[in-house]
């Protein structure tokens, strides 16, 4: 982007230099698993005249993911709303009520159609013809099926308009579903957490600004450069884990050092999404569970958090050690030399050592304390 291209827009960015905007838009790259070249793309897309339209519905929900979205200062919510996006409609933010605020959503849908964003919070209730969630009067469902068959593009942010969360726990008394149950054949961007992090969506709405298009998703529709990866590969705790260090009970010794917090009910062997990368609310590493010590509650994960019971052990989807080894160099159509496979199979058995002083730890009644000695 040239300068002069940017000093026309300087103003609308309030006063922000253009190196800071442009560190903005490559940080968002990366976040996206973007190359840096797509920087300057984003950057067109983010101060396009034109801001796309968002309509945000709140259904069976606590705010929370409303409030996530206030607290982000890179965009601030007032540049989010006012320079980025055109937030034309949210329940909690709205400016107008009553039957101003429903005009207003009316004659959103109508001038956009086909152009806006939609996104949903909260689960959609279904029982006894959804009267457990009304609107203005409506069901909620009968809100959000109508809006969804007029927009560009559906997210579902958080865990209860993901995959019903917290309203269809057991016994689920008023039928709540998430968006892409109810929206069944329809593409849903799901952006699950209780709350999720506000980055992931903001994320998601700008390459869809940048690219007219959403970003590679998931089998559950949740976009696979925030939930990629479990959190337990990228969990700070991680090396206790590998090494056998277990808290066993809250404020013991091994809960005091920062140990792993596993056999405290940590989900994050089983849950994906990029907690310990992305923090919340800017403010250090306490701004995670984990961080605070106390254990993943799995929220991003259908049929964990919500469904399993806080305290009971993650199944382990992988039993592996660090990957600090030294990588492997093979000359370019020579096979590879006797050194090398002998580093790979010392690497192999390191792995099938390391998980096995793992496997033995995990079976132990106590902290794990005594392969600390090791």
């Amino acid at each position: 982007m040239k300068e002069d291209d940017f000093a026309r827009i300087r103003e609308r960015l309030n006063g922000i230099s253009r190196r800071d905007f442009m560190k903005f838009c490559s940080l968002m790259a990366a976040s996206m698993g973007l190359p840096l070249a797509a920087a300057p793309k984003i950057a067109a897309a983010v101060t396009a005249p034109h801001r796309p339209p968002v309509i945000w519905l709140s259904g069976q929900a606590c705010t929370g993911c409303t409030e996530s979205l206030l607290r982000p200062s890179h965009p601030s919510l007032e540049h989010l709303i006012l320079d980025l996006i055109s937030l034309d409609y949210n329940e909690t933010l709205n400016a107008g009520a009553g039957h101003q605020a429903e005009a207003a959503l009316q004659a959103s849908m109508e001038k956009n159609t086909g152009k806006f964003i939609l996104v949903i919070e909260g689960a959609i209730p279904l029982k006894d013809g959804g009267v457990y969630c009304m609107v203005a009067g409506r069901p909620f469902s009968e809100i959000v099926h109508e809006a969804a068959a007029k927009a560009a593009a559906v997210v579902a942010i958080g865990s209860c308009a993901s995959w019903g969360g917290v309203a269809a726990a057991a016994p689920n008394p008023t039928g709540a579903v998430g968006a892409p149950e109810f929206l069944k054949g329809s593409t849903v961007v799901t952006i699950p957490g209780c709350p999720p992090n506000a980055y992931n969506f903001l994320s998601t709405v700008i390459h869809f600004l940048t690219f007219g298009k959403l970003p590679t998703l998931d089998e559950k529709g949740r976009p696979k450069f925030a939930y990629g990866r479990l959190i337990h590969e990228n969990c700070e705790r991680r090396p206790h884990f590998d090494a056998g260090r277990f808290a066993v009970a809250f404020g013991d010794e091994g809960h005091r050092k920062g140990y792993c917090l596993y056999k405290l009910g940590c989900k994050g062997p089983m849950t994906y999404a990029n907690c310990p990368a992305v923090l919340f609310n800017e403010v250090g590493s306490g701004a995670w569970p984990v961080g605070t010590g106390h254990p993943c509650f799995g929220c991003t994960e259908e049929g964990v958090g919500f469904h399993m019971p806080l305290h009971a052990q993650a199944d382990l989807k992988y039993l592996t050690p660090g990957a600090g080894y030294p990588p492997i160099v093979c000359e370019r159509g020579q096979g590879a030399s006797p050194a090398a496979a002998a580093l790979v199979a010392a690497a192999a058995g390191a792995a099938v050592g390391a998980a096995a002083v793992v496997a033995r730890n995990l079976g132990k009644d106590g902290s794990g304390s005594s392969a600390e000695g090791e």
